[in-house]
């Protein structure tokens, strides 16, 4: 069975997207099959990865109106496949408060296609609405991206909440994987108190390592790229790198690295390891 994944904040501008994207390419990197499902009516996702939501041919709205089936929606973005967002995905929500089993329409819509998959990455909007409640109960476990602020630790007590009620009402299998800290300056003790607060008060696990402010997460989607592709040597990348083979070593997607036993040794150099 494939690990299906919402990305989920209700906080905006917390590197959801960026999270998602990166992972997915990362991931796709390790020989992964990745399906990305663009969640949110911004339609930020379908944009980074170069496609204009204003001219697809189909996108998820149309599949959780019914007027076509994901497989013919999805498009194929060079390693990655993607189901696109637009502006009238905004009206779905509207739509889907009249239907009955209306926290399962997402589920429903990408269960005939998710078998073709390794990994689904669901990229959530940044509210608690009927498509943020969709996207968990489409999902076996959450990641949520954490920008180091106060407003931003203040909502992941908000989200657990939700997940609880998720679990309670949709989805009782739901797990936490863990947060992933995004825009994260080390230089700050303000950002490293909240990360701290953040482990302490909810016991939440950390990714690590955690994902450094950056231009180049900027200038990725005006390229129609990741980071992973964009500036495969910055730090950034390197960071959801490891991230990603992480998720999919513990999914048991991939096989773990093996340890080379031929690394320097370094134990008579007086406890100084050379640069």
């Amino acid at each position: 069975m494939p690990r299906v994944i919402a990305v989920a904040n209700q906080k905006g501008g917390v590197g959801k997207t960026t999270t998602v994207h990166s992972l997915g390419a990362a991931l796709a990197r390790y020989g992964v099959r990745v399906l990305l499902v663009d969640l949110d009516p911004q339609a930020c996702l379908t944009y980074s990865l170069g496609l204009d939501p204003e001219t697809m041919r189909a996108s998820l709205h149309d599949v959780l109106a019914k007027r076509v089936h994901a497989d013919l929606a999805i498009t194929r973005v060079g390693d990655l496949s993607i189901l696109p967002a637009s502006i009238d995905l905004a009206a779905a929500e509207v739509q889907l408060m009249s239907r009955t089993g209306r926290e399962y329409a997402l589920a429903r819509a990408i269960d005939p296609v998710i078998s073709d998959y390794d990994i689904v990455l669901i990229d959530c909007p940044p509210s608690l609405g009927i498509l943020t409640i969709n996207g968990l109960t489409a999902a076996d476990s959450v990641l949520i991206p954490l920008q180091c602020e106060t407003l931003s630790h203040r909502g992941v007590g908000q989200l657990l909440e939700t997940i609880a009620d998720v679990r309670a009402f949709t989805q009782p299998d739901l797990e936490v994987l863990g947060l992933v800290a995004t825009m994260f300056d080390a230089r700050t003790r303000h950002g490293r108190e909240v990360l701290a607060d953040v482990q302490i008060r909810y016991g939440l696990r950390v990714f690590e390592p955690s994902v450094p402010r950056s231009v180049r997460f900027a200038e990725a989607p005006a390229a129609g790229r990741s980071i992973i592709d964009h500036a495969p040597s910055s730090v950034g990348a390197a960071a959801y790198n490891e991230i990603a083979h992480t998720i999919a070593v513990e999914a048991g997607i991939i096989t773990p690295a093996p340890e080379h036993s031929d690394a320097p040794d370094h134990s008579d150099a007086g406890g100084v390891v050379p640069i």
